[in-house]
């Protein structure tokens, strides 16, 4: 066993696979580890907070604990690139996406919760959408948002229902694989990246031969896997994709912008054709401070969206989401004010994640003053007494979006 001479203790005090099972008893929903400083840290519900009992450990020692944790040819990767994904499990504990990097020299990491059970679509509360995007033969689904909203359980969510409820066959390509799936009605294909194919892209180009009906691409990360993604949903398949984008407009613009300019007006009627819709998600705080809970913008791929995109009007998109709640469309700055309405989450807290501050102040306002016209004023002798918190469906605890 290695031990720190400096500091006198042995390298079993810094126990990583102890600190992760930690983070999952504290609803953790990340792990970092900081060997510059010593320091650990846990975010519980979107806040950091330090573990300040746990012993401080220098570089060496951080290192020596992950070549414990990692395979051999893991750690020859990431002395090549200084940068490495992976994926690890504590049996009966949780599934983790960790990745390690360098900082200032130090090596540093980070860790991601990835619970077992794969919440369902009804306790995540996912826009009614969603259930008429997973029942289509074809097309492309985009489910986007910034790092840590919880696209990956969204996704896991939607997939693990068709597998439930279809007799096809699906196959993710992922990295590294997050959620794993057992087949159930649906036969389900999972590989990683460097594991069980090259990069996102060579796994697409063959995909189309392994028989597949569903397509999950855990991230277009470029122009290649972005036109294969594309050309997958236009061959006959139901694709599921993710993107780090904020919203919906922005969605369409990112994959439109990423192709050569003599190419882009033949994607953008390639895009109009296949999208089935934009899901964008963005976590935030519950007010009875049990968790988080997600607001969405989604746009449906209607017909006018499609003339939009095709004519490349996407700047009149947001006004047709605004305007399109018969076709389940809507603003993130409306599910946020919905979420003010129905108690769940304070005013101050979804101001912080909306869109247009001024467009959200004006929603709740309106909200308010329809709940005051039905109830009459808050407060007032003979009015009713208002009514309690709501509650997301589903259990408060259980592993959903509860993400970094």
């Amino acid at each position: 066993m290695c031990q720190s001479t400096r500091l006198g203790y042995t390298l079993a005090m810094l126990d990583v696979q102890g600190l992760l099972r930690r983070t999952v008893e504290m609803q953790g929903s990340d792990l970092h580890i900081k060997s510059d400083t010593g320091k650990v840290y846990v975010r519980v519900f979107g806040d950091l907070l330090p573990l300040d009992d746990v012993p401080s450990f220098s570089d060496d020692d951080f290192l020596a604990a992950m070549r414990d944790l990692l395979r051999p040819e893991q750690m020859v990767r990431f002395e090549k690139e200084m940068e490495l994904d992976f994926a690890l499990e504590i049996t009966g504990v949780s599934r983790f996406r960790g990745n390690l990097y360098v900082q200032r020299e130090h090596h540093q990491a980070a860790f991601r919760v990835i619970p077992y059970e794969i919440t369902n679509m009804e306790d995540l509360s996912l826009p009614k959408v969603c259930y008429e995007f997973i029942e289509r033969p074809r097309g492309l689904v985009l489910v986007t948002g910034p790092a840590g909203s919880g696209k990956s359980t969204t996704l896991a969510a939607m997939v693990d229902r068709v597998n439930r409820t279809q007799k096809c066959h699906i196959m993710t390509v992922e990295d590294p694989i997050e959620f794993v799936h057992d087949d159930h009605m649906a036969l389900i294909n999972q590989r990683e990246l460097d594991v069980d194919t090259l990069s996102f892209a060579n796994a697409l180009k063959y995909v189309l031969r392994q028989d597949p009906d569903v397509i999950l691409v855990g991230e277009m990360r470029d122009l290649e896997t972005i036109h294969l993604a594309i050309t997958a949903a236009e061959t006959g398949h139901l694709v599921f994709a993710t993107l780090h984008t904020v919203d919906a407009v922005q969605t369409v613009d990112r994959v439109v912008d990423v192709f050569p300019l003599h190419a882009q007006q033949q994607v953008r009627m390639q895009l109009s054709v296949n999208l089935l819709g934009v899901i964008s998600q963005s976590l935030v705080k519950r007010k009875d401070g049990r968790g988080r809970v997600a607001a969405f913008e989604v746009l449906n791929a209607t017909g006018a969206i499609r003339n939009q995109i095709r004519e490349n009007k996407t700047y009149q998109l947001s006004s047709i989401i605004q305007t399109g709640s018969r076709q389940g469309m809507q603003t993130l700055d409306q599910s946020l004010a919905k979420l003010v309405e129905k108690g769940l989450v304070s005013v101050e807290d979804a101001a912080s994640k909306a869109k247009d501050p001024g467009e959200f102040g004006r929603l709740v306002e309106l909200a308010q003053r329809a709940a005051g016209s039905a109830s009459g004023a808050p407060g007032a002798p003979g009015s009713p007494a208002p009514p309690p918190a709501a509650g997301v469906r589903g259990q408060p605890n259980r592993p959903g979006f509860n993400r970094g």
